[in-house]
């Protein structure tokens, strides 16, 4: 009595569980090209932020001796390297596209 409900379910349960959760994961949401887009936007504004914090940080240094920057400073080489990464990754991205 056993057999017959171990064998459909091997033979009809199992198969259809693996198809029904690959068709699930290839339905999955992706990233868009608009989605793309506005990250590198973000990334852009971010690195200018960045950029312009670094400005102010200097500035107010150079008017008080006694003031010490809280945040890591951009010419420091540990600061830098993902910002290589991502931007060697964005470069990339957009030879593919061309």
């Amino acid at each position: 009595m056993e057999e017959v409900i171990i064998i459909p379910m091997v033979v009809i349960g199992l198969p259809w569980l693996i198809l029904h959760y690959v068709t699930k994961w290839k339905t999955a949401a992706t990233i868009t090209t608009d989605d793309e887009a506005l990250l590198e936007d973000l990334y852009s504004l971010a690195k200018r932020l960045d950029e312009r914090m670094d400005t102010v940080e200097r500035l107010v240094a150079s008017d008080n001796a006694d003031f010490k920057p809280a945040r890591i400073q951009h010419d420091k080489e540990v600061d830098n390297v993902p910002l290589r990464e991502l931007e060697e990754l964005i470069a990339e991205k957009r030879g593919e596209r061309a």
